[in-house]
């Protein structure tokens, strides 16, 4: 799993088996693997907790790979030794697997630095609108300011006692 949006980009994670034992439990992280072979069948739960950051909301990315993979050739499982060929292409389908998981990091990177870039310029448009409002307020009052400098007053004269 990896956190991609939201606070300081950090999650509890909390993993059970269908008899409720915990098999993986981990406090305020950005990203993690972990990997397990299931002991039985059922149902199994995993719960992103986001407790002690209750005013952000979060996204985040998880993946699941379960079971083997499919033989990559039909014949596989045999006894005798693969061909040079073979074993190339077992070579480099590995190396594509870590390849995709190596892209999905960084597309995950990729999408946590634009949300972080778009947020910036959210803040940046209001404080500049602000700035805008605060500095048309202070222009208006100093014409006014100013005007009531060169304007004549006039006294009205009393008189007292007759």
């Amino acid at each position: 799993f990896q956190v991609i949006t939201g606070g300081h980009y950090d999650v509890d994670c909390r993993l059970e088996d269908p008899d409720g034992i915990v098999l993986y439990k981990e406090m305020k992280k950005q990203y993690d693997s972990f990997t397990f072979t299931a002991s039985r069948n059922g149902t199994y739960k995993f719960c992103f907790s986001n407790e002690f950051s209750t005013f952000t909301h979060k996204t985040v990315y998880f993946d699941f790979q379960v079971g083997e993979d499919p033989p990559l050739f039909p014949s596989e499982n045999r006894v005798t030794a693969l061909t040079q060929m073979e074993s190339a292409c077992v070579s480099i389908h590995e190396a594509l697997k870590s390849v995709i998981d190596y892209q999905t990091h960084f597309r995950l990177r990729e999408a946590q630095g634009r949300s972080r870039a778009e947020d910036l310029n959210t803040r940046v448009a209001y404080w500049s609108i602000g700035e805008a409002i605060i500095l048309l307020v202070v222009s208006i009052g100093q014409v006014f300011l100013l005007k009531s400098f060169f304007s004549d007053k006039r006294t009205t004269a009393t008189r007292v006692g007759s």
